[in-house]
């Protein structure tokens, strides 16, 4: 199980104190979602944070591009030190040749759906991709309500293939992240939940400890 807490849902005053606070309560990686304002209405990070996030702390950096034409910004993250690299199927035309143009960068690559995308188009992407990201929330904004009928996608997806990697993102907490796992789900993006948490370790561990 993947636990990857939501940079997004921290503090950003203190944005590389957040980062460690997340390694030091066992995560695994630190997901961090880049917004252009276009495809998605709200404006958030960009490759100097990735940047600042990668001096801050050792942790797996997981970078979601919800940006129109994410080829062109490829390379950017890279060299800010993304180790992952997913982009949405919804925001370019160029699917296939952004996720080559990622592996050839010597980074994994993953490729998300937004919810209301028919699981039909995830098929021929299935094994070609590192990371599945199954959106459980409109893409734009933390802190909204689960959509439980994206719950059948994760279904679907899992009856294709055992090996890849499912991501579930948005308004993961305890509850949702349980039936998210047990529909197949086997990593698992938590802002608020766990950024906003008494005991972040603690939430981990029991997010970790989930389908066991």
């Amino acid at each position: 199980m993947i636990i990857a807490p939501s940079i997004l849902a921290a503090d950003f005053a203190k944005l590389g104190e957040e980062a460690k606070r997340a390694e030091d309560a066992g995560a695994d990686h630190l997901h961090i979602d880049i917004m252009d304002g276009h495809f998605v209405k709200n404006l958030t990070l960009g490759p100097r944070t990735v940047a600042a996030m990668k001096r801050s702390c050792s942790l797996f950096l997981d970078v979601h591009l919800m940006i129109y034409t994410p080829y062109d910004y490829v390379e950017q993250f890279v060299e800010s030190g993304a180790d992952q690299i997913t982009f949405h199927f919804e925001a370019t035309e160029d699917v296939m040749e952004t996720i080559d143009f990622i592996h050839r960068c010597g980074i994994k690559a993953g490729l998300a759906f937004c919810p209301e995308t028919s699981e039909s188009m995830m098929v021929k992407y299935i094994d070609k991709v590192d990371n599945l990201l199954l959106m459980t929330v409109n893409p734009g904004y933390g802190g909204q309500k689960f959509i439980p009928e994206v719950l059948d996608k994760v279904r679907f997806v899992r009856a294709l293939s055992e090996k890849v990697v499912i991501q579930v993102d948005g308004g993961i907490n305890l509850e949702t992240a349980n039936e998210a796992v047990k529909a197949g789900a086997n990593a698992l993006v938590a802002g608020s939940y766990l950024y906003h948490h008494a005991n972040m370790k603690q939430a981990i561990l029991e997010l970790r400890g989930l389908g066991r």
